[in-house]
Formats: structure tokens, C-alpha cells, sequence
């Protein structure tokens, strides 16, 4: 159990052991299932901890081209390479880092192929994206399938026969999302694009599989991925989660700096901001736990980031007892997406990264300071 008085505020900890016990629960979904799980970049890149995580699985998935250079430099394999578009500038590194290539448009596909047709190094292995335009996503920022979405062809566009060149289809519905999600995603999938499943060697289920969480139907998920393997025995199937690896993996460590009241609203303003350091909290929106936080409890108080703008703030929350200046304040479950989302607005000091071993130990992985600001703009 993680020691918070031992962790620097403010930090992003991610827990060693909490991390093995959700990638002991993937691996053994891999392996039940017999599909291919890949860890998403987009949700999770603390690449010093990539050797725990090469431990029970062996690819990676990128959106972008310095992803995909993450993949082979850090991770230590090629990427399963997506993005809504490739640049000219960009393309010919992205297919050195890259096993499999996905296009978002049929136009991306016709443009790139003909340079992944040229490489001579080894065979890259081509895909295209579906949009199934059916999604339980309620959100519309995060609803891949929303009417008009950029991402994907839709079946009316496709066609009976795909182009000479695509090996594979991917598609993308789910966000946080359970195994029955995936079920009723997958009939429409089976409806709109099943005429051309004879016609490749692999289809990618994308991510948003939340099979880490405490209420998914872990058995499920296993049983439908079966009973599609069955129906498509010559597909390898592949999935892309990134929330599921480092779900309820560790937290945001931060500290009260000064505690103002307006109108009888008492804000604990923090050393950490909402806006650069826990995005998805504004965006969804929605509200994170705190250690120490009860309901219906005495004492009420927003929580204020330490940026310039009016609305880095959340809440509220309630204690048993009044905050004072220099109480740690700590955010559960702030690693996946989080970490990869923050910025450095306003100069606000960025959490360190830290990691607490299986051995009980705090190894800190990076301090950020002055320079990593003023450096952005170099």
C-alpha cells in the first residue's frame, strides 16, 4: 500500500502492484480468448515502466507518428499505426516504426499505399477503419460514431469489394464500456460489413474495453470473443484497450496552498489545476474521488487549480474536518488518459511521476521544472 506521506506533492503515483494485477487479468483474457490485446499509447505512455508491462504482453498501438517511434525505441516492438490522417512529411517514418498500418479514408489509402507497396525492408500489413455509425457512447466529445464523425467509412461508401491492399478492418465504438456494448456493437459491425470479412486476415475491435473494471463480465467478454473467433475462425482478432491497463492504477497526489470563501463557497485551492493536470475532469465532465472525502459531511469545500482560469475548479466535496493549508489532497484513479492529457498552461508546476514498487520503495521517474516550460517554446 502506497505511502502518501513519503510522495512529493505535486505527483502523479502509479502503484507497481495494481498495475501487474490489471495486466495479469488481461493477459489471462489473451490467452482464454486467443486474440491479440495491444497496450493504446493514447491512454497510457509512461514508457519506464514499459519493461513491467512487456511482461505480459508484446505490441502497442500508436496514433501518431512519434507513438509509433515510442513503440520501437521504448517498447521495444513495431506499432499497430492508426491516425485520422497521415502527413506527406510524416508517412515514410511512420511506416519504418510500423507492423500494420490502418487508414482512416479510403482517399488516405489510396494516396499512402503505393509508398507501403515500395518498402522493401519487410511486408506492412494494411487496414482500413469502419465506422459501424453505432455507438452506447453518451458523450458526444468521445462518440466515435456520432452523426457526421470524421473517423471512418461508412458501409454505404465501401462497397462490395475492398481495394486490392487492405488486409484488415478496424473499428472503434466503445469508451469505457462493457462486454455487452461490444455485443451489440459487433452485430451491427456483422451487419454493415460482414460481406467483406472473407476478403481479410484480421479485424482490430479498437479500444474502450473496461475489462479491468470491478463490475465487468470478465467470463462475457471471453464467451463473445470465442463465439466471433468460431464464426471467423481465419481472423485474428485484435483489441486495443488503454483504461484497462492502468485503471484504478494510482493517484494524483496534490496539496491545499490556500483555502478563499465567496458567497459562503469555500474553495481549498490547490498546487495542481483541473485544466492542465486532470482535463478529462472538465471535459467529460465528471467528478473525481478523494481519499478522505466522505458524503454528507460537515464541512463543504470546491477544489480550485492553481491556473488563471475562472473556471480550474470542481466540486464540491465533503469532509468530517476542516481543511487547513498544507493538507494533501489526493485524486483517485489519475493515471490512464491523465497523464498523457496534461499541459503546461499558465507555467503551472507539472506533478512529478512517480512509481511505488511492489517492493513499498518510491522511485521517482520524472521531476519536471522551469525548463520544461520554457523549452516548449524553444
Amino acid at each position: 500500500m502506497i505511502d502518501y506521506s513519503k510522495i512529493p506533492s505535486p505527483s502523479y503515483v502509479l502503484d507497481e502492484a495494481r498495475l501487474r494485477n490489471n495486466l495479469e487479468l488481461i493477459k489471462r483474457v489473451k490467452e482464454s480468448a486467443g486474440v491479440e490485446i495491444i497496450l493504446a499509447f493514447k491512454a497510457f505512455a509512461l514508457w519506464k515502466v514499459f519493461p513491467i508491462i512487456r511482461e505480459y504482453i508484446s505490441f502497442s498501438t500508436a496514433s501518431s507518428y512519434s507513438e509509433a517511434r515510442l513503440a520501437v525505441e521504448e517498447f521495444g516492438n513495431l506499432a499497430h499505426t492508426y491516425s485520422p490522417a497521415y502527413s506527406e512529411e510524416e508517412f515514410p517514418e511512420i511506416i519504418k516504426c510500423s507492423s500494420h498500418i490502418t487508414f482512416n479514408s479510403l482517399s488516405q489509402f489510396e494516396r499512402f499505399y503505393p509508398q507501403v507497396k515500395k518498402f522493401e525492408e519487410r511486408k506492412i500489413s494494411c487496414g482500413l477503419r469502419i465506422n459501424p455509425e453505432f455507438s452506447d457512447v453518451e458523450t458526444d466529445l468521445y462518440n466515435p460514431c456520432a452523426p457526421g464523425s470524421r473517423l471512418g467509412v461508412v458501409a454505404e461508401l465501401l462497397g462490395d469489394k475492398l481495394p486490392e491492399g487492405i488486409e484488415g478492418l478496424h473499428f472503434h465504438t466503445l469508451c469505457e464500456s462493457t462486454s455487452f456494448d461490444l455485443e451489440r456493437t459487433l452485430v451491427k459491425v456483422e451487419e454493415r460489413f460482414g460481406r467483406c470479412f472473407s476478403q481479410i486476415k484480421w479485424i482490430n475491435f479498437g479500444g474502450g474495453h473496461l475489462m479491468t473494471r470491478e463490475d465487468y463480465d470478465v467470463e462475457h467478454l471471453i464467451s463473445l470473443l470465442k463465439q466471433f473467433r468460431s464464426r471467423y475462425p481465419w481472423l485474428e482478432v485484435i483489441m486495443e484497450p488503454g483504461s484497462a491497463f492502468a485503471w484504478r492504477t494510482g493517484e494524483l497526489v496534490s496539496t491545499v496552498v490556500d483555502i478563499v470563501e465567496n458567497k459562503g463557497i469555500r474553495t481549498a485551492i490547490l498546487n495542481v489545476s483541473f485544466a492542465c493536470h486532470m482535463p478529462d475532469c472538465l471535459e467529460m465532465p465528471y467528478k473525481p474521488d478523494i481519499i478522505g472525502a466522505v458524503e454528507n459531511g460537515k464541512y463543504s469545500y470546491r477544489m480550485g487549480g492553481n491556473s488563471c482560469l475562472s473556471g480550474d475548479f470542481y466540486g464540491d466535496w465533503t469532509f468530517d474536518k476542516p481543511l487547513q493549508v498544507g493538507d494533501k489532497i489526493i485524486f483517485k484513479d489519475m493515471i490512464h488518459y491523465t497523464t498523457v492529457k496534461t499541459t503546461m498552461f499558465n507555467g503551472v508546476s507539472h506533478p512529478s511521476l512517480v512509481l511505488w514498487t511492489e517492493n513499498d520503495e518510491m522511485k521517482l521517474l520524472r521531476k519536471f521544472g522551469y525548463e520544461d516550460y520554457r523549452d516548449r517554446m524553444a
